[in-house]
């Protein structure tokens, strides 16, 4: 007589313990927002320490107009004769409470010149991305779906001209063809006279042009100003659409390579539809992950492109607080390019990050 063995009973496997993905997405916003500090920190330090590196503010801005004892008389009102660590110190403390000092060749508060040339350089910030996007998306969209033929060879030269042509040389040319050749637009500034005394008297005006001139109800003066940002968002936009319009193009191409996309393909759906349809909205996920890059190369293009057309925003001031050799107001600038450069990046990063689940993990 045979015995079985009897068999142990048999192990339920051990469940996966699943992760949420708010999870995921929680941690990834917390380290992107807590790296904000440090980057904002060692910009605001690079500029104090280089800038330091050449003397005093006072003696750098006013040596050559006022005599030796009225220029040590003014160093020791404004601090600048005691160590420079208690200086730095100091002025990390006076920024953490938004105090950026007095300008030296002004005297006005840093804080004013900021919030009223801030608002111009986001202006034309914005107007510049407008013009990327409507110049660099359709434009790849046609590189890719013309690829390897005349023309995607044209629209990948124009793309390389257009990042790698300097700014204030595409602005002076800009200006030279469709201002003082066609006079089609106008020279330089953000208004005419008139409408910037019409957009002064509003009660409740931004600084925002567009949306002052829309509250004046005059559509000559919303005319007018935005016959203005033409130029100047086309020199700036130029920059970025270049990239734009090499991203697209190279991101379709890859997409229309994908499985799903050769099922269409197979089914008889037209290689336009394919482009615009199937492979055009993954093509924009890279784009959005470098518009806070972008974003940076905007800002240090406005300095040349405000200065060309004398738009009066934060680039157009930085120029002229460099010649004037106004450190402190250079320093209040800088440190508020560096916040809207990291917050734009924490901003363009959570935004990839819910679009594209791969960039949180």
């Amino acid at each position: 007589m045979t015995t079985v063995a009897a068999r142990p009973p048999a192990q339920k496997a051990p469940r996966r313990k699943r992760t949420s993905s708010g999870g995921g997405i929680g941690r990834y916003i917390l380290i992107r927002f807590a790296l904000i500090f440090p980057t904002i920190f060692i910009l605001v330090s690079m500029v104090f320490w280089l800038m330091r590196a050449t003397g005093d503010p006072i003696t750098a801005a006013l040596g050559g107009r006022l005599g030796p004892d009225q220029l040590a008389e003014r160093i020791q009102a404004a601090g600048y004769d005691r160590p420079i660590l208690v200086q730095y110190f100091e002025y990390l403390g006076q920024i953490f409470t938004g105090n950026f000092g007095t300008t030296i060749s002004t005297n006005k508060p840093v804080t004013d010149v900021l919030l009223t040339s801030g608002v111009a350089t986001a202006e034309l910030v914005l107007y510049s991305l407008v013009v990327a996007f409507i110049i660099g998306i359709p434009l790849g969209l046609v590189a890719a779906y013309w690829r390897d033929k005349t023309p995607d060879a044209f629209l990948r030269i124009f793309a390389i001209l257009a990042y790698a042509t300097p700014v204030f040389f595409s602005a002076l040319l800009l200006k030279l063809v469709f201002s003082v050749w066609l006079k089609v637009l106008p020279v330089a500034g953000r208004a005419s006279t008139g409408s910037e005394l019409q957009m002064q008297l509003l009660p409740g005006k931004t600084g925002i042009y567009t949306i002052d001139a829309l509250q004046t109800g005059n559509p000559a003066i919303l005319l007018d100003v935005v016959s203005h940002a033409v130029l100047p968002a086309l020199a700036l936009g130029l920059l970025t659409a270049g990239v734009f319009l090499r991203l697209v193009r190279t991101n379709v191409i890859g997409t229309l390579g994908a499985d799903y996309v050769d099922s269409g393909r197979s089914r008889g759906v037209s290689e336009y539809r394919l482009v615009t349809k199937h492979a055009y909205r993954p093509a924009l996920i890279p784009i959005i992950t470098v518009i806070g890059l972008q974003i940076a190369l905007l800002l240090s293009g406005a300095v040349l492109t405000e200065t060309v057309f004398e738009w009066k925003g934060l680039g157009f001031q930085l120029a002229q607080f460099l010649t004037a050799r106004d450190f402190v107001a250079v320093q209040g600038i800088v440190a508020l390019l560096a916040v809207i450069v990291a917050l734009s990046n924490f901003v363009v990063d959570i935004i990839a990050a819910v679009i594209d689940p791969r960039v949180r993990y």
